[in-house]
């Protein structure tokens, strides 16, 4: 109980925390509760969450904990900036794989509600909390930070979990394409393909995907479409 209570009073630097519909991953519009941590060790040339970089306050495990459970929300997702970031991050994630688990068990009859954990894939998955989905976002060679990917993430992935490539260019496409097939991605897990908003035209990767049957999930970044583009959290 003491090592419980001792993780719920860390502190985080927290940008934001709010509810909205998930915008991306099979989970895509369903309720979430996002908690945005800020930091971030990369500086991905389409970023759309600089504000995330720097700016924040610090919160407790539990007093994230409690704002997350008045928001009510199904889906609870962890992300940034970079969420591993932080020191102890995974003590947090273990507190709300906690909280997440707890509200499963007043639900029985309903979708189980998930945890779920989206990282840049440039720092060790390794030991993370098995209760948590991982939506791992590998960069693509546009993005400035494709040199900075742990290849060694791809061993943890579980199929549960998603690997998301955001594309920008025909040079990203084939270098996802080349990943995906020499690991078997769409065999062990959910993969995902997207474009970077407002750079390439989402019909040109489907018309790629098509061609060279690439059996993974096209999205969109539901959010962008539905709100303004630079919209934030509240």
């Amino acid at each position: 109980m003491k090592k419980e209570n001792d993780a719920k009073n860390l502190k985080f630097k927290v940008n934001e925390i709010f509810k909205s519909v998930q915008g991306e991953s099979s989970y895509a519009g369903l309720n979430c509760a996002f908690v945005r941590l800020s930091g971030c060790n990369l500086r991905c040339s389409y970023c759309d969450t600089q504000y995330a970089y720097k700016y924040g306050r610090y919160l407790t495990a539990g007093e994230i904990i409690e704002k997350v459970d008045r928001l009510g929300a199904h889906i609870v997702e962890l992300t940034g900036g970079e969420p591993l970031f932080q020191k102890d991050a995974r003590l947090l994630i273990d507190a709300l794989a906690d909280y997440v688990e707890g509200r499963s068990a007043l639900r029985p009859n309903a979708i189980a509600p998930r945890l779920l954990i989206e990282t840049s894939g440039s720092l060790s998955i390794k030991g993370i909390n098995p209760k948590a989905v991982i939506i791992m976002d590998i960069k693509t060679p546009s993005s400035g930070c494709a040199g900075m990917m742990e290849p060694e993430n791809l061993k943890y992935i579980r199929p549960v979990d998603e690997i998301k490539f955001v594309i920008g260019d025909r040079d990203d496409y084939e270098y996802c394409k080349k990943i995906i097939l020499d690991n078997s991605l769409t065999e062990r897990c959910g993969v995902l393909l997207s474009a970077v908003y407002g750079r390439i035209k989402p019909e040109k990767i489907i018309g790629w995907m098509l061609k060279d049957c690439i059996d993974a999930r096209f999205q969109l970044q539901m959010h962008k479409y539905v709100w303004p583009a630079d919209k934030k959290g509240v």
